[in-house]
């Protein structure tokens, strides 16, 4: 038995998707207005300098003769060709993969330990802790490198019986007296973050878990770390960025050690670069070195994400 046209065509209507009605937001003027601030500034300050940067790596140096004017034009991938060929630049990027494979995770189980000490009902004055472990955070990058160079100096280190003794910034070690420093600064920053991930934790799953026997280290362990993991990988992922970026403390440690050499660190070599003065192969330089960043961070976040799905 067929079925009628007008009972087809009934059915049809009723299988097809019904068309969405675009809602019209309201006070697009009144958005827009504060929006702009932001578009202008990012346009600025953001956008721009990155063009211009890109457009400086593609320009060279011609000149008419020896002792001829300079002029710069276009000279397409040739800076990028350098900059691959430029063995002090990738030692350096090496030499910051290094220190960050291994200050990265320390500083950021030393930001979780006192973040979950902090959250622990069982610690007393966790508002001067608080505090206490902000604190280096508020002190200027070069004022904690002075300090810490002071502290690491055999002759006017107040600890000189151990200064003495162990070549803080020597060769083997300057890195790793680097590597402290920029902890001792940022645990705390880092800190505050994972902690103000564990404030939005609802109390209910904590009232549960008690009910159910578990002790504090089992709560930490099994509910507090597995809900504060987004927060870890935001830490991660800018605590990645800054490794590459690296400049302040090593250039202030150069002053107190022969090891910090003018391409100790990626940034560093283009600040070298820079004052030869070479602007277009510093601007190459800047350019792979921030695709190097994006890539290591986007990689990174792919990882942990694909692991937080098979889990």
């Amino acid at each position: 038995m067929t079925a009628a046209p007008a009972d087809v065509a009934v059915s049809a209507t009723e299988q097809r998707p019904t068309p969405r009605r675009r809602i019209p937001v309201p006070h697009k003027a009144a958005i827009a207005v504060f929006i702009a601030p932001f578009g202008v500034l990012f346009v600025l300050f953001y956008l721009i300098p990155i063009v211009q940067a890109i457009w400086q790596s593609m320009l060279v140096v011609e000149r008419e003769g020896t002792y001829g004017q300079a002029t710069e034009v276009f000279g397409g991938l040739a800076q990028y060709a350098l900059v691959f060929q430029n063995g002090p630049f990738w030692a350096s990027v090496l030499r910051v993969l290094t220190f960050g494979i291994v200050q990265v995770p320390v500083m950021l189980g030393l930001a979780l330990l006192f973040a979950l000490l902090l959250d622990s009902p069982l610690v007393r004055g966790k508002k001067f802790f608080r505090l206490a472990f902000f604190v280096p955070y508020a002190v200027p990058g070069v004022i904690a490198a002075i300090m810490w160079g002071f502290m690491f100096s055999p002759n006017l280190s107040p600890f000189t019986a151990l200064t003495k003794n162990v070549d803080f910034l020597g060769a083997d070690l300057v890195l790793w007296s680097i590597a402290n420093v920029v902890t001792w600064v940022f645990v705390g920053y880092n800190m505050l973050i994972i902690y103000s991930s564990l404030l939005s934790i609802p109390t209910e799953i904590y009232e549960a878990a008690r009910l159910d026997g578990a002790s504090q280290m089992r709560i930490a362990w099994s509910i507090k770390i597995p809900l504060v993991r987004p927060a870890i990988l935001l830490t991660a992922v800018f605590s990645i960025i800054g490794t590459l970026q690296l400049l302040a403390e090593p250039q202030v440690f150069a002053s107190f050690s022969s090891a910090v050499i003018s391409t100790y660190t990626p940034n560093m070599t283009i600040y070298a670069t820079a004052s030869v003065p070479n602007s277009s192969l510093a601007a190459a330089f800047s350019v792979v070195l921030a695709l190097a960043t994006f890539a290591l961070s986007f990689t990174f976040l792919k990882i942990t994400q694909r692991k937080g799905d098979a889990e």
